[in-house]
């Protein structure tokens, strides 16, 4: 019978819990503003901005001083890849750089005088690749464009090399290219920067303005001298975990329905490969939803103030995304980089969504992924825990702390009530 009541009596402040914190949110407009205009409109606006993901027949301008036989092959190879196109051929430098700052030409390739020369004497040959850095894509396009002609000028080379030793050119063709192979780019074919960019923009979306949206509750509490985590008086049972639960489920409730839009709609809408199977994605969601809703609570508290969330913003959301290892391998990262990308949620789902969505691996190819965040979630949800707990030990004995803080700065000689108006910027009576 006991048991039965306890199990009601939990339900039902669960449940209480769980109004109160929907009450809570709907009725602030800038934590509304958060989960549901930016929630809703970044991961369009991103989608948007990258939309063109590639830039074909870039406009460079060559400059060859060496006017020989390999220059111009290798200037007919560079016109004829995807990504750049020859538009001016220039006397010198200074021309070219004319036409990069007035924006007709987007990168220039220079051949020195003594180019063919050095390849004759078969020395090293110097190409220099001038890239306008406005666009990151310019410089992918331009410095892609270079590496392919030279790598495949380097063939042919050491082909002519051979041949004109009098080695037959089979023979030399299977010299240099011991071991043929055939490059292929499965998950990104066009080398597009959406592709590469979204994937993981995607899901930092969710965890930051999550976190975002929650802190400026945390933030507005604190600033009218109340606690977010305190328990209402109304709740009977006064249990720690049922009030996590019942907070968590709110926002909950609210992220599985945005990361749904986020992870499923939106790729749909701008053409985004998704490999995965939609039942993947969503027990994807529904681990790194809860491993973002528990990172929140925990971490939340920490906060004392509503435009502390803004400073926050510029800082952290960078340094999530690059921890997520969608431009730099994790197993590069420093040490301490790499420990401390464990802290935050995308590190582990950022990476499971694209090997399960992007690269089409199942479950299966993210399942160190979901251990991480399963670690996770053990973890925020006991710091969570420990924090309501604190937080309503201290509510609850204000009066105690609050005199045990006089006793200390009388004994100390301070007094609190001139730093409180020096603080303030009161003026002295």
């Amino acid at each position: 019978m006991k048991k039965d009541n306890y199990i009601s009596l939990w339900f039902k402040d669960f449940w209480r819990m769980l109004g109160h914190e929907l009450k809570l949110i709907f009725s602030d407009s800038g934590v509304m503003i958060i989960f549901f205009l930016a929630g809703l409109a970044y991961p369009l606006l991103y989608n948007v901005l990258y939309l063109n993901g590639n830039v074909n027949d870039t406009p460079v301008a060559v400059v060859d001083e060496a006017a020989c036989a390999e220059s111009r092959r290798f200037i007919r190879e560079i016109d004829a890849t995807r990504e750049c196109a020859v538009a001016f051929r220039c006397v010198n430098m200074d021309e070219a750089e004319r036409l990069m700052k007035e924006g007709k030409v987007r990168g220039i390739f220079y051949f020195p005088a003594d180019f063919g020369e050095r390849i004759a004497r078969k020395e090293t040959a110097i190409l220099s690749v001038y890239a306008d850095m406005s666009s990151f894509l310019y410089y992918k396009n331009a410095l892609t464009s270079g590496n392919m002609v030279m790598l495949q000028e380097m063939r042919n080379i050491q082909i002519e090399r051979y041949t004109a030793g009098g080695m037959p050119v089979a023979q030399a063709e299977q010299l240099v290219q011991a071991i043929p192979y055939e490059e292929n780019n499965p998950y990104n074919r066009t080398f597009s920067y959406q592709y590469f960019l979204i994937s993981a923009i995607l899901l930092v979306i969710i965890q930051q303005t999550l976190f975002y949206g929650m802190s400026l509750l945390v933030g507005t509490a604190r600033e009218e001298n109340r606690s977010l985590s305190s328990l209402p008086s109304g709740l009977r049972g006064n249990g720690v975990g049922r009030a996590v639960i019942g907070r968590g489920a709110a926002y909950w409730l609210i992220y599985m329905a945005i990361g749904l839009y986020i992870a499923c709609i939106v790729p749909a809408l701008f053409g985004i490969p998704q490999r995965g199977e939609f039942f993947e994605i969503l027990v994807l969601l529904l681990f790194f939803v809860t491993d973002c809703v528990l990172f929140s609570l925990s971490w939340s508290i920490l906060i004392t103030r509503r435009e502390s969330v803004f400073l926050l913003f510029l800082v952290v959301s960078p340094v999530c995304l690059f921890l997520t290892g969608f431009s730099w391998p994790t197993t590069s990262f420093p040490t301490f980089w790499k420990w401390f990308s464990y802290i935050f949620p995308t590190t582990f789902g950022c990476q499971g969504f694209i090997n399960i969505n992007t690269a089409g691996g199942g479950l299966e190819s993210a399942r160190v992924q979901f251990t991480g965040m399963t670690v996770q979630i053990v973890v925020y949800y006991f710091l969570a825990c420990a924090g309501v707990y604190i937080e309503n030990w201290m509510v609850r004995h204000r009066e105690r702390i609050a005199g045990a803080k006089r006793e200390l700065a009388l004994r100390a000689g301070v007094d609190l009530e001139e730093d409180r108006r020096i603080i303030a910027g009161e003026q002295a009576q």
